[in-house]
This record gives C-alpha cells, sequence and structure tokens, in this order.
C-alpha cells in the first residue's frame, strides 16, 4: 500500500500588495495544489516589512521568502530550514534563488525602443534595489551596443525615510526638462514608470510622442489606471514561483541544492499600451497630430478635426504624415480606434454594443464590419 505523503508546513514570506508578487503567489500555489501535500502560512505584508509576530512560535519544514532586509534574512537563518529566496537584494548568502532574467528585461527595452525609431533613450531607477541597479548597468550596456545614446536618473530610495513625493516630483521634472526630444524611458517598474507619467502630465510633455514610457511587471491596475495607460515588460512571476515551490520541495527531500546558479525565468514579451504606442518623429505639427488622434479617436473624429491644431495644409498635413509615420491620418485614426476596440474585448465584460458606442460606431454592425476588414476576424471571435 502506498504510503501517504506528509503533509509539511511552509511559510510564505511574500507581500501580497503589488501585482508582481501575487504572481509569485498563483505559481506556488499552482505546484503546491498538483504536486504537494503542504500547509501554507501566509500572512498580508508590504515588502521589506518586519517578520511577522506567528514566525516565533511557528514549527515548520521549509520557506519561501523575499528577503529583502537583513533583519529577516538573519531571522529566517535562526531556524536552520530549507530556504529559497525570491529576492536579487542577496540579504542571505548561501541559499538557493530564484528572480526574473534583468538583462533580458533590459534587452526587451532597448528593443521596444529601437522598433519605434527611438536613438535617444534614459533609464529612471530606484537605487535601493538591487535589481534596479543590475537592470540600470544592462540598458546601458545594450543601449551603448544599439547606437543609442543612454541617460539615467535615480529617485530616492521609495523606503528611505527621506522620502518625499513632492521633492521627488521637482527633481524628476528637472530631469525630464533636461533630456533631449524625443526620448524613450525605462522605469525600473511601473510604480516608477507612473510617477514619470504623473509629471510628464503636470509639465505638459506630450506622452508617447515627446517622451515614451515603458514600465516593468504589468501590474495591470497600475497600468491601466495611469494616464496615459502604461506599456510595461511582463515577467512569468508564476513560472517563477512554481519553480521556487518545486526548488523548496527538492530541498526538503533531502536534496543538495547549489546557491551558485539561479533560477533565472525570462519574461513573456511587453504588452504595448498607450505610452509607447507611438514612433520617434522629430517634427512637432506630426507629433501634435499623432497626440490629438491619441486623444480622439474614439470621438469620431475626422482628418479635418486635426488641422486647427497644427500649422499644416491638409495637404501638407497628409503628406508629412505618410513619410514621417507610413499611414495617413485618416488610417492612424482608424489604426487606434481598432486597438482600442481590441483592449475592451480581452480586458472587459462589456458587450459589442457598448464597445461600439465607446468607439463611436453609431452601430455596433457597423463597427463589427470595420473590425473584420481590419484585423480579418469579428469582434466575438477575437473575444
Amino acid at each position: 500500500m502506498e504510503q501517504r505523503q506528509k503533509r509539511r508546513s511552509v511559510a510564505l514570506l511574500i507581500e501580497t500588495s503589488n501585482g508582481y508578487c501575487r504572481g509569485l503567489l498563483e505559481g506556488i500555489n499552482a505546484y503546491a495544489k498538483h504536486h504537494a501535500n503542504w500547509s501554507i502560512h501566509l500572512t498580508e505584508q508590504e515588502r521589506g516589512a518586519a517578520p511577522p509576530a506567528w514566525l516565533a512560535s511557528w514549527r515548520g519544514d521549509g520557506i519561501i521568502a523575499r528577503i529583502e532586509t537583513d533583519e529577516i534574512g538573519q531571522r529566517l537563518k535562526m531556524f536552520g530550514l530549507p530556504i529559497v529566496d525570491l529576492s536579487a537584494a542577496r540579504h542571505l548568502k548561501g541559499i538557493p534563488w530564484a528572480d526574473t532574467d534583468d538583462e533580458a528585461i533590459a534587452r526587451l527595452a532597448i528593443d521596444h525602443f529601437a522598433e519605434r525609431g527611438f536613438r535617444n533613450l534614459a533609464y529612471c531607477g530606484d537605487p535601493g534595489f538591487a535589481w534596479s541597479t543590475a537592470r540600470l548597468a544592462h540598458f546601458h550596456r545594450l543601449a551603448r551596443e544599439a547606437g543609442c545614446r543612454s541617460y539615467e536618473h535615480q529617485v530616492t530610495p521609495r523606503y528611505d525615510l527621506a522620502f518625499s513625493w513632492d521633492e521627488e516630483k521637482c527633481r524628476i521634472g528637472d530631469w525630464l526638462q533636461s533630456l533631449p526630444r524625443p526620448i524613450a524611458i525605462m522605469a525600473c517598474y511601473d510604480y516608477q514608470a507612473r510617477q514619470v507619467l504623473d509629471v510628464c502630465r503636470e509639465l505638459a510633455i506630450s506622452v508617447p510622442e515627446e517622451v515614451s514610457v515603458l514600465g516593468v511587471d504589468d501590474d495591470r491596475l497600475i497600468c491601466e489606471l495611469s494616464e496615459p495607460s502604461l506599456s510595461s515588460i511582463i515577467p512569468d512571476t508564476q513560472q517563477t514561483g512554481y519553480e521556487a515551490a518545486e526548488l523548496l520541495d527538492r530541498m526538503m527531500n533531502g536534496e543538495a541544492i547549489s546557491s551558485q546558479q539561479p533560477l533565472l525565468t525570462q519574461p513573456l514579451g511587453v504588452r504595448t499600451r498607450e505610452s509607447t504606442d507611438t514612433l520617434a518623429i522629430d517634427d512637432a505639427d506630426i507629433a501634435k497630430a499623432l497626440s490629438y488622434i491619441r486623444r480622439h479617436a474614439l470621438a469620431n473624429i475626422r482628418v479635418t478635426d486635426i488641422l486647427p491644431h497644427v500649422s499644416l495644409s491638409r495637404r501638407a498635413l497628409e503628406h508629412r504624415f505618410v513619410r514621417l509615420v507610413g499611414r495617413t491620418p485618416h488610417e492612424e485614426i482608424m489604426r487606434v480606434r481598432i486597438e482600442r476596440i481590441k483592449v475592451l474585448l480581452s480586458e472587459t465584460d462589456l458587450s459589442i454594443q457598448q464597445i461600439a458606442t465607446r468607439a463611436g460606431f453609431e452601430q455596433p454592425e457597423y463597427m463589427a464590419a470595420v473590425f473584420k476588414r481590419e484585423t480579418g476576424m469579428t469582434p466575438t471571435d477575437f473575444r
């Protein structure tokens, strides 16, 4: 008779306050549900929070943690249990760790910007995070290899007692004003990218025409609540969490695991939203035209509606637009409308009728016909 696997007690010291870590938890849960007999201990906490009080009396078998401070590292070391670290900060040496490949993240950003014609690139980082510093180094090197100029700005660490958002806004604003344009900025993660977008909006800097902004983590709520919506690199956090759980299971079964080779998972790609949905164009009138289209495409605008906002005749606008963008203004209006419809179809539960109304179509049948002409499938099939 097959012996029942012993139920093991596993502690998860992972913050629940952001999309990246919730993805890690989903991956850990997927492994535990299908391959292990675990009793999981998890409480809500923030990044770098003190070890939870329940650890003092907890008696368990293994730990998966984001070890963000020396205090947490030393506390966990006292248990003498198998531990997998999901932080690149390395506050506890000599234990296995797993993370997303920072070089691959930086390479995706450089490629994303290069595809849009940007030659001026910048990085906005937080020196309080080891992974931000690693991404910065890769970003500069890869930008140099691509023949681009690169710039950087380091904010006051978010968890520093001296941090003040009012002061930080001024520093970011001064930096943005000093940069050449058009320029593409990679922020170390979505929270930082949203701050850059906030400052751009206050300074009336056009995004993405003058400044294109890319985040990391694809934290959907942060990205969609940003104005404009934030493009972001998608880490495979579920795979990272799954592999970390598998690694801990092997360690609890007595297998010796080297701490010299971390588990680095590859990012899945870039989710393009409004903040990078552009081409690098050094032409003020065409940049204004693109910005107007981005903001008003769903209002069923026509090319004639753009003319009051640029110092060009319709013929000159269309000629320059085709030369610099590769499409006519009308084609760009339609492209933006179709892309917005795709987002509404894939990320909301709105009916086709409701989506047609939001996209500026009087009849859903007409929207469906236009959508099929442009994409080759009906809205329902796309959904």
